[in-house]
């Protein structure tokens, strides 16, 4: 494994690097982690938890600060893009995969709780929220990280029963269910934006929760988090939604009523790294599914879709 360093954002003049000059292996990086399952099994689940967000380029999640850029040397690198916890029915529900890059990890999305409290919702880089039932039984909402993501939402107090809560995403706090001023399940938590690539995109957005279709009273399934969080269920016929591909969204919790129940996927991650324009011809990725572009100013984008090789020569 080739020799790494971290230096601060201001390093890059004090070893004189100006346009057109020889590149120094400073590097900037997003590293998402793949999103947690909703929850499944019973009256309602929670939203999945938003896969860890860390960056250099802007705020990381969890409510920190950009991290420090990382230097690279010659040799090759092992990217880990982390998959989305599979979309199911299975107990105990599945958290997300880590996403890595050279000192960089990302920790997996937590999975969404379920009806009573067997099952809560589980930490993660963001957490998976909890779920309500009759009689008051909860089930608690996983924590985040700290730097990559926020909690799920609480239960809430007994009288928001059969609704669930939002999991946690990069930029939020999953929103708790709620019987005030009718009944609805929380919304995941929004991720947060980066312009790594350019344009400005919302990635790990938390999973919606589930909410049983029996509730009186204009009843609402909650919404995934902005960033790629998949809505929560409220059947019959409005099924759990996936979070999205690629951005470590989380996937939306089940409702008693969809057959078959399933507590929805949650999306896979994504590693993007971008270099100075002096690092053209030093860079190159693998398998092909992973790109090298450039930006209108020469900057140097690896963006890894899949797992792969990133290779400095």
């Amino acid at each position: 494994m080739p020799l790494l360093s971290t230096r601060g954002a201001g390093s890059a003049k004090a070893f004189g690097l100006t346009s057109g000059e020889t590149w120094d292996g400073l590097t900037d990086f997003l590293v998402i982690a793949g999103g947690g399952q909703g929850g499944a099994t019973g009256n309602n689940g929670g939203g999945g938890g938003a896969g860890g967000f860390r960056t250099s380029y802007g705020p990381s999640g969890g409510g920190g600060g950009a991290e420090s850029k990382v230097t690279l040397t010659p040799g090759s690198y092992p990217i880990t893009v982390g998959a989305g916890a599979a979309g199911g029915n299975t107990t105990p529900i599945a958290s997300g995969s880590p996403s890595t890059f050279s000192t960089i990890t990302s920790t997996g999305g937590g999975a969404g709780g379920v009806y009573g409290s067997t099952f809560p919702g589980l930490p993660g880089g963001s957490g998976g929220g909890g779920a309500q039932g009759g009689g008051g039984l909860g089930s608690e909402p996983g924590a985040g990280t700290a730097n990559q993501g926020f909690a799920g939402g609480g239960f809430g107090p007994a009288e928001n029963a059969n609704s669930a809560s939002g999991g946690g995403g990069a930029g939020q706090v999953g929103v708790t269910a709620s019987n005030n001023p009718f009944p609805f399940a929380g919304n995941g938590g929004d991720g947060v934006a980066s312009s790594i690539l350019g344009p400005s995109t919302t990635y790990a957005g938390g999973g919606g929760g589930g909410l049983h279709p029996s509730v009186p009273n204009k009843p609402l399934y909650g919404l995934g988090g902005a960033g790629g969080g998949g809505n929560g269920a409220r059947g019959p016929g409005i099924d759990s939604v996936d979070g999205f591909v690629n951005t470590g969204g989380g996937g939306g919790g089940c409702s008693n009523d969809v057959s078959p129940l399933r507590g929805a996927a949650g999306g896979s991650g994504i590693v993007i790294l971008r270099a100075p324009k002096a690092a053209a011809n030093k860079i190159s990725v693998s398998p092909g599914t992973n790109t090298k572009t450039t930006t209108p100013t020469g900057d140097v984008l690896a963006n890894f879709t899949v797992p792969g090789t990133l290779t400095i020569s």
